[in-house]
């Protein structure tokens, strides 16, 4: 929910008339996409404390995964505004439409078709990412299968089960995003 939410902040942050809310925006997609999803985890949970910051594992992950995975999600989002085609941002104009009512009813259905499914990729490989997290000691899937090996010493067949159980969540995920793009091109193929 934070990199949803974090991505169309900055997205529209990107695309705001005013200066300062641009280049703080573009900074924040530029530093977020050139750190590793790793260090920053590892950076919130071990050197934050030093500061007086201490932030609990499971705060860290979502935040960590939350920050890096927004960059990304910001510059799909905004290059799916951008896609909208310059005669509808002036029809919206003459027809007199507020900034929020064209944006709600006009620009956001027209963009999403093309923002979809990249950022359903970015959900699939934010769940695969999740792995991350085991070594900020947060208990995950990956945590719990190196447990399982250090208890139990079966390593193919329980990395075998990861593998599947990962597997297993992506997959829904992929086939809906899958779904949707044909939708949407549908849509936008019927709109021609």
């Amino acid at each position: 929910l934070l990199f949803l939410v974090l991505s169309f902040v900055i997205a529209l942050m990107r695309l705001s008339p005013f200066r300062a809310l641009r280049w703080f925006a573009t900074v924040y997609v530029e530093v977020l996409r050139g750190i590793s999803a790793l260090v920053l985890l590892f950076y919130l949970f071990f050197i934050l404390p030093l500061f007086g910051i201490r932030l609990s594992p499971m705060t860290t992950g979502v935040l960590g995964l939350g920050l890096t995975f927004s960059a990304y999600g910001a510059e799909i989002i905004r290059s799916a505004l951008i896609n909208v085609s310059q005669g509808q941002r002036d029809a919206v104009r003459a027809l007199d439409f507020g900034p929020i009512s064209a944006f709600r009813r006009i620009i956001l259905p027209q963009a999403l078709p093309f923002m979809i499914p990249p950022m359903g990729n970015q959900l699939v490989e934010l769940l695969k990412t999740t792995s991350l997290v085991s070594l900020i000691t947060l208990t995950d899937l990956t945590f719990t299968g190196s447990q399982l090996i250090t208890t139990l010493g079966q390593q193919t067949l329980i990395w075998s089960i990861v593998l599947v159980c990962y597997f297993v969540m992506a997959w829904p995920l992929s086939w809906l995003v899958k779904r949707y793009e044909q939708h949407a091109t549908a849509w936008r193929t019927a709109r021609r």
